[in-house]
């Protein structure tokens, strides 16, 4: 990149751009800040999702968002091909953007436009900024304008970065590993959470999360026998997620356990039935089991639990997340 000079008020802008990306101001913090040295009047952040490999307009101002078809076809141009291999602002109109330009930018008037690709600085992309200005300056930015929007664009990228987009998962203790989803069975990693390779892993599992966005619950607990052969502690609460939140979805959350109470897999699945509200002839003939063999595996469970009645002992297992997840 050519050698650039800068003021004081060109420094003051850049420290302001990080300050809002940090501090809470997002996207139209950091542009208000960035305008103060960059002659735009118009912009737009886009998002790429490596959960879907597509991209999606989240903030802009100005004008109409670019998103869905339009977004994608921007990332079909050759120009997006090199703003990407180059990681360096990319001008328009130019060869090979005029149409995408007359198309979606000319007809609000604007005369120039500018792309830069927002990578983070371990070198991770997260989407593009575009900007665009109807003064009659040029059909192109200021040069410097690059020089400044490249400088910061490690910062900016932050505002795309839909990796970690679940917002305040309510309720999951630490130690769990986790997978965000949403009702199309997106998976997400979770902040301040290690991703769970064996949900992430399951399509059964992401089929019982979409349930769960589904229903009213608010949350739900209990035991799995993951594909490994183990068993698992998990947990499901609602989670917004998307950018800044904006999807209805939920977090499921693992780790292994052993069965507790000495409790067998066997007893799980009679516990799991008796807390459904089944009588002994109706759990006999869900697990084909002979209804002697139920009753004795529930003497067992009532003398582990420490219950006398099935009232306290249904209690007990919802209360203790003790019954069997059906995934």
């Amino acid at each position: 990149m050519a050698l650039i000079t800068v003021d004081a008020r060109h420094l003051e802008a850049l420290a302001e751009v990080g300050y809002q990306v940090a501090g809470g101001g997002g996207g139209p913090g950091a542009m208000a800040a960035l305008r103060r040295v960059v002659p735009l009047d118009a912009y737009e952040f886009v998002a790429y999702d490596p959960a879907t490999g597509r991209h999606h307009s989240v903030v802009s101002d100005g004008h109409p968002r670019i998103d869905h078809d339009a977004a994608e076809e921007y990332a079909g141009l050759e120009a997006y091909r090199r703003a990407i291999a180059t990681r360096a602002p990319v001008g328009m109109p130019e060869p090979g953007t005029e149409r995408y330009f007359r198309r979606h930018l000319a007809p609000y008037g604007w005369r120039a436009g500018l792309t830069a690709p927002l990578f983070l600085h371990e070198g991770r992309f997260t989407g593009l900024l575009h900007l665009v200005s109807a003064r009659a300056f040029a059909r192109a930015f200021p040069r410097r304008t690059e020089a400044l929007v490249a400088a910061v664009s490690p910062l900016l990228a932050h505002v795309t970065d839909l990796s970690r987009c679940v917002i305040d998962p309510v309720g999951l203790p630490p130690g769990f590993h986790a997978v965000a989803y949403d009702r199309l069975g997106t998976r997400r990693a979770v902040p301040g959470h290690e991703t769970s390779a064996v949900l992430w892993d399951d399509p059964a599992m992401a089929a019982y999360a979409r349930a769960f966005i589904d229903s009213r619950e608010l949350n739900r607990r209990g035991l799995w026998l993951g594909g490994d052969g183990r068993w698992r502690e998990v947990r499901l609460v609602r989670a917004g997620v998307g950018f800044q939140g904006s999807l209805q979805g939920a977090v499921a959350a693992e780790r292994p356990c052993p069965l507790p109470y000495e409790l067998t897999g066997r007893e799980v699945d009679v516990l799991t039935r008796v807390a459904a509200g089944d009588s002994n002839p109706q759990i006999a003939a869900a697990l084909v089991l002979s209804v002697r063999t139920v009753t004795t595996h529930l003497e067992h469970i009532f003398a582990k639990l420490g219950c006398d009645s099935r009232t306290r002992l249904t209690t007990k297992a919802l209360a203790e997340g003790l019954c069997r997840l059906d995934v």
